[in-house]
């Protein structure tokens, strides 16, 4: 019975004079509560001032060094810098990130520890359930997809990167300078990175995964009144690099050996080929097409349902890294940055360093991912540019938003 039908039954009750005592006081309301769950994208990856992670035992996990197992609950990498600590939501008196970097549609319903290179952190319904016996939920922020069991973006943006890495440092014939055997040299073609079967197959997944969502939202929500904004993805890099990019020491990177070019590149962030932008940019719309998907086939299911779809493919227009001269520094995502070894300090430059070195520091990335898992995710900034978005998307009277950021850095959403 709804809190409104209960309250006139009690007035026809004291009216007619059937009611002999005073009736008991109401119980106080919850407070309010805003959850995020998902991948990477939403667990503020990149974003630094990461907290630390109760895992599936119940213990929190603070920072436990580079040379940890990647499976520790804490390189979920939830930041208190996440759009959705960042947002302006009115009304909502409590934020819950949930969220785990790498996270994938059958970590809603299953620890992350059951699958192969998982985290130890319980299943995210069951966090979203414990959250639900304090506070009334109204906001869920979902941000799922990018990583299922056909393909992650990790492995896609480790490829391409890789790819040019060797070709920028490595002849053709010189392959043995990489662990696991030989590594590609030819930029990246759409197919490389997901077919559209993979898509296919993904989608029906994170269907599976929010629809078990929304069900677990119908039977704890308090009041039953929420809403569900299912986010899609950025791209890290621009459709072209700024014309300083393309050129170093008279070499382009169409042909073999370019190590000046590959430092200038890697040191700006953006370590691919140009040839591969393209492909990468259909990797990503085909994500926010696949988000798209999701949020029209459960919106069709329950009609009923308060399910907006934010469209932030074009939030980081013209800050994309490589972008325009300057970058890193002026891009909204973080650039490529590898170790040597799990020491803690970033390489910052390749200038000089010859195939051994640049194998030294490729394999401490596949040894220790951890040490580089922050590539190519929203920054701080990304991260506030994002949480302008959502602020829209928990407003709007819409079912679909677009996000987008203007030449003077204007963010618009419509």
């Amino acid at each position: 019975m709804s809190k409104f039908l209960r309250a006139a039954l009690v007035a026809t009750v004291v009216a007619s004079g059937a009611l002999a005592a005073t009736a008991a006081p109401a119980a106080a309301a919850l407070p309010t509560a805003a959850v995020a769950l998902g991948d990477s994208f939403i667990s503020g990856e990149g974003a630094g001032s990461y907290q630390p992670v109760v895992d599936a035992n119940g213990v929190a996990q603070g920072f436990p060094g580079w040379s940890a197992p990647n499976s520790n609950a804490f390189f979920c990498h939830r930041s208190a810098n996440a759009s959705l600590l960042q947002a302006s939501l009115p009304g909502i008196q409590d934020r819950y990130n949930l969220a785990c970097s790498g996270g994938r549609p059958s970590d809603f319903a299953a620890p992350s520890s059951a699958r192969d290179k998982g985290r130890t952190v319980a299943a995210q319904l069951d966090q979203l359930r414990a959250v639900a016996q304090t506070h009334d939920i109204d906001l869920v922020l979902v941000g799922l997809g990018s990583n299922n069991s056909q393909f992650t973006f990790g492995d896609v943006a480790e490829k391409c990167a890789n790819r040019f890495i060797a070709d920028a440092w490595t002849g053709w014939w010189e392959f043995w300078a990489y662990l696991n055997g030989p590594v590609e040299q030819a930029p990246c073609a759409a197919a490389d990175l997901a077919t559209p079967a993979q898509f296919s197959a993904a989608t029906a997944e994170t269907v599976a995964a929010v629809r078990q969502l929304l069900v677990t939202l119908d039977q704890v929500d308090a009041d039953h009144q929420h809403r569900v904004v299912f986010q899609d993805y950025t791209n890290p890099l621009p459709f072209d690099l700024d014309p300083s990019y393309w050129e170093a020491d008279g070499r382009q990177d169409d042909r073999d050996k370019f190590r000046d070019l590959g430092a200038l590149r890697y040191a700006a962030g953006c370590p691919i080929h140009r040839a591969s932008l393209s492909a990468g940019h259909l990797f990503s719309q085909g994500l926010g097409t696949m988000v798209q998907s999701v949020h029209d086939t459960l919106a069709a299911e329950r009609p009923g349902d308060d399910l907006v779809f934010l469209d932030v493919q074009h939030a980081f227009d013209g800050a994309r890294l490589c972008e325009h001269p300057g970058s890193p520094a002026n891009a909204l995502a973080t650039p490529i940055r590898l170790q040597d070894g799990p020491s803690g300090t970033f390489v910052t430059s390749l200038s000089g360093k010859d195939k051994i070195a640049i194998q030294k520091i490729a394999n401490t990335c596949v040894s220790y991912f951890q040490t580089c898992q922050e590539s190519w995710h929203p920054t701080a900034a990304g991260q506030a540019v994002l949480a302008k978005c959502l602020s829209a998307a928990s407003a709007t009277p819409a079912r679909a938003v677009t996000c987008s950021r203007q030449p003077d850095g204007t963010i618009v959403a419509a």
